[in-house]
């Protein structure tokens, strides 16, 4: 096998309630001098009472809701000349990701602080860029780590929990996706074999404990199930790609995810939902029916979509389909490392998984 690239976790990692109140006291310990802070909006109103008073130089500045190679650009040029050495990036994925490839164009470390468990974006070095429109255009992976991640489980609980649950969607996919590109390996590195047993817990806390986390959002009340679900999405669903490479990132149901984004329809949809709806396809890939009917009602429990109308496609039409599965195996999706290329075997999956669905 080829060799592999491991970038396995951020430099420093800490999760527990009020780690913001240290964020910049660890700047500052880690000799950071002047912080750009990149944030959202709905999450900066929970957060920004942390950020009053900061004991280091800050400037600050809101995105403008994609991760775009235009609003990279825009972000570097408004900075430059200043004398920033750190990066900051407080928000969901798209923030997160925005914060990672500014960091790479500008040459600068970047510390995170998630608001969101939706996946593990603030884990993994590589950022997912859209169009202007919400398409998704190719991700990058960067030659460095997150200098810095700060979990705090208080900040995720109050969380919207549509989030939640396409966390749990997009991460339970790293088993699977995972699965699919290393088990006709004769032989393993000792870094693959982490990588998967970090997919191995991805699917099995995910499965066991996703109930009792959703059911902490839905009372306001941490509890460890809630603990262990924000970790598993952000910290073990990150060490999947981070261990494993390309064997360990993003395989069938990413790219169905992919497919996806160019359907108006399925705009309104996270991320981790149509990943989830991906895991049934790729499934019909593999002629898995019988594990598409194991997950079945997990996903049920969950409300992650397995059909198309629960990604608000109505009208299953030729047109449609015929979109996701080009859109799916444009040439440099990762679905190849299934040996899947043919827009025609993805259409039947689909077709497959919708007459599935019908019993």
């Amino acid at each position: 096998m080829d060799r592999l690239h491991v970038k396995g976790a951020p430099n420093y990692y800490q999760c527990y309630e009020g780690v913001l109140h240290d964020l910049f006291p660890l700047l500052k310990q880690h000799k950071f001098h002047h912080a750009l802070i990149i944030h959202g909006d709905t999450s900066w109103i929970k957060v920004q009472n942390y950020f009053k008073n900061p004991s280091i130089k800050c400037q600050f500045i809101q995105y403008k809701g994609q991760c775009t190679h235009e609003e990279v650009d825009r972000i570097v040029e408004e900075v430059q000349g200043l004398d920033i050495d750190v990066i900051v990036g407080i928000g969901g994925g798209k923030v997160v990701d925005l914060a990672k490839a500014c960091g790479a164009k500008a040459n600068l470390p970047v510390s995170l602080v998630p608001t969101l468990a939706s996946n593990c974006a603030p884990w993994t070095p590589l950022s997912v860029f859209y169009d202007q429109s919400g398409n998704f255009l190719e991700y990058i992976i960067f030659p460095d780590s997150t200098y810095m991640v700060l979990l705090d489980p208080q900040v995720v609980l109050d969380s919207p929990l549509p989030y939640l649950r396409a966390g749990i969607g997009d991460t339970i996919a790293k088993w699977y996706e995972a699965d699919v590109l290393t088990r006709s390996l004769s032989q393993k590195p000792v870094s693959l074999d982490i990588a998967l047993h970090a997919a191995r817990l991805c699917r099995d806390i995910l499965i066991d404990e996703g109930e009792k986390a959703i059911e902490a959002i839905e009372t306001q009340h941490l509890n460890h199930s809630f603990n262990r679900v924000i970790e598993t999405i952000i910290m073990a669903g990150g060490m999947v790609g981070g261990y494993g490479d390309h064997y360990g990132r993003v395989s069938g149901a990413h790219s169905i995810h992919n497919g996806l984004t160019h359907i108006e329809e399925t705009h309104q949809h996270l991320h981790g939902n149509k990943v989830a709806y991906g895991i049934f396809v790729q499934l019909c890939l593999e002629d898995r029916l019988d594990e598409i009917k194991e997950l079945l009602p997990f996903y049920r429990k969950m409300q992650l979509p397995a059909q198309l109308k629960e990604l608000g496609i109505d009208h299953v039409t030729e047109e449609i389909v015929t979109t996701i599965a080009e859109g799916a195996t444009k040439p440099n999706e990762s679905i190849h490392f299934m040996n899947v290329s043919d827009p025609k075997q993805v259409k039947d999956a689909i077709y497959q998984l919708e007459d599935f669905m019908q019993y």
